[in-house]
């Protein structure tokens, strides 16, 4: 009776042994080949559109000061997107290990890169990431219960706590339910999606064209604000690179990683471009950027009552993007703390419910943090500049790989300007955002320079002092007993 199920990322049973005082696991605990075809195209595009098409319009057309202007932007930013996501089939598919850029970054440029990546996304990115889309999700969830009124800062700092903390909790007590609960939220933010593209593209037939008028008024394009329109729209695409999170796990990669990419950035591409197409048939751009949620007031104007319902439906995509996040960002702090840059305590699994628990709680604190302290537009700004350098160095040490190892097995080769455009683009727009916003942007280098010490401090070093050793060794000692996981054998 003591026989415990071990399951793997994906719900699948693996053995365990039935010792009822430890049930550390008996057989190594690998991550299954289970994500085929469709289930790849679901993980994107679950994780792809989730608060940027119902927050992110505003800030691509504020920036990019004119209706078609924006239209342009979104489709620019599908197609570079696009190139980048290229790139990383052909990584995916050479460097067959899960952990994304982190692990591609210490392939191409070794561990010292690849540790100040780390560094930046474990105290800044990712808890930054998490916390733009809860706010989202706080702000919709909130928004039925207050309606015609705005929603109280506070209340919405509230409802985000408890968002983040039933994502948290969810993602470390069972792997199958996240699973699960993913499945079915990628189908309702694809059903939002269309309940504002039907209604949208209606309109237009009847003649609603007056938006669309004057479309390119040059004297509204502001040049510097262009990166920062691109930068909304990167952010509405960002998401692209987390089936290389679980390469490990997906079924004949060769062929299913770079089919599931393409596939799921033009449907993205499709949804994203036709949903602004419907927002301006019923807004004009004075009004979609006087809004505060500008789905919610799409509904209003064209829906009445049954409104109510979108903000539900956004709210319900944002808590999807969160879990599919937070799934695929515990993994790589699991690979890396398996690569021996994070505590070994990561790289443990509960005893009974076998999640990995510690890499999944180790971000709750630090996102509440910036949650309470950071204003979600510049927290964006901040957040991007460094994710797009580091995808950047990603790219090149695609191109960096292909001239110091080329021999390596390819089985998926992209033309070398697709990913030199790409890299270009990311530190094009990393340049920018110096310029256009240098005090957030030089904030986020200050971060990422941290990460040189702490390297040394931390990993180089291999002779730590007695006492730092012993405070490590009892720290994960007690972590092991307080958060009851076990390490696995490798």
């Amino acid at each position: 009776s003591s026989r415990k199920c071990m399951t793997s990322s994906l719900g699948h049973p693996l053995n365990s042994n039935g010792d009822p005082h430890t049930g550390a696991p008996e057989e190594k605990v690998e991550l299954r080949k289970k994500v085929t075809l469709l289930r790849g195209i679901s993980i994107i595009i679950g994780t792809i559109i989730g608060a940027g098409i119902f927050i992110s319009p505003k800030g691509i057309l504020k920036n990019s000061g004119s209706v078609g202007m924006s239209l342009v932007v979104w489709i620019a930013c599908g197609i570079l997107s696009l190139f980048g996501a290229l790139s990383y089939a052909e990584l995916g598919t050479c460097i067959k290990k899960s952990g994304g850029h982190y692990t591609y970054i210490l392939e191409a440029f070794g561990p010292q890169v690849a540790f100040v990546r780390l560094w930046v996304d474990m105290i800044a990115i990712r808890p930054a990431g998490l916390a733009v889309i809860a706010l989202a999700f706080g702000r919709y969830i909130l928004e039925p219960i207050f309606m015609p009124c705005g929603v109280p800062e506070i209340a919405i700092k509230l409802a985000t706590t408890i968002g983040i903390t039933m994502v948290m909790y969810l993602n470390s007590m069972s792997v199958s339910w996240t699973a699960r609960i993913q499945i079915f939220l990628t189908f309702s933010k694809l059903l939002a999606i269309v309940i504002i593209i039907v209604p949208g593209l209606y309109q237009l037939f009847k003649g609603e064209t007056k938006n669309f008028e004057n479309a390119f008024e040059v004297n509204t394009v502001d040049l510097t604000g262009l990166p920062l329109a691109f930068y909304s729209g990167m952010y509405a695409y960002a998401g692209w690179f987390y089936l290389n999170f679980v390469t490990e796990e997906v079924e004949n990669p060769e062929r299913t990683m770079p089919l599931a990419i393409c596939i799921s950035m033009v449907i993205v591409m499709i949804c994203y471009t036709m949903t602004n197409v419907a927002y301006y048939t019923v807004m004009s751009a004075e009004e979609l950027l006087a809004s505060d949620a500008v789905a919610v007031t799409f509904a209003e104007k064209l829906m009445g009552n049954f409104s109510v319902a979108v903000p539900v439906f956004v709210a319900l995509s944002c808590f999807g993007s969160m879990n599919g996040c937070l799934f695929a960002i515990s993994r790589m702090f699991y690979v890396a703390s398996r690569e021996g840059q994070l505590p070994e305590v990561l790289s443990m699994i509960h005893i009974r419910r076998h999640t990995p628990l510690p890499a999944v709680i180790v971000l709750y604190p630090i996102t509440l943090l910036i949650l309470f302290l950071g204003d979600i537009y510049s927290l964006l700004n901040f957040m991007s500049f460094l994710r797009w350098l580091f995808i950047g160095v990603a790219v090149v040490g695609l191109i960096y790989l292909r001239y110091t190892r080329p021999d390596m097995p390819r089985p998926f080769k992209v033309p070398i300007f697709i990913p030199a455009v790409f890299s270009f683009t990311c530190f094009f727009m990393v340049f920018l955002s110096l310029y256009s916003d240098p005090i957030n942007t030089g904030i986020g280098f200050a971060i990422s320079l941290t990460g040189i010490p702490a390297y040394f401090i931390f990993i180089h070093f291999e002779r730590k002092p007695k006492w730092f050793q012993k405070l490590s060794d009892s720290v994960n000692r007690s972590l092991q007993i307080i958060l009851e996981v076990v390490p696995t054998e490798h």
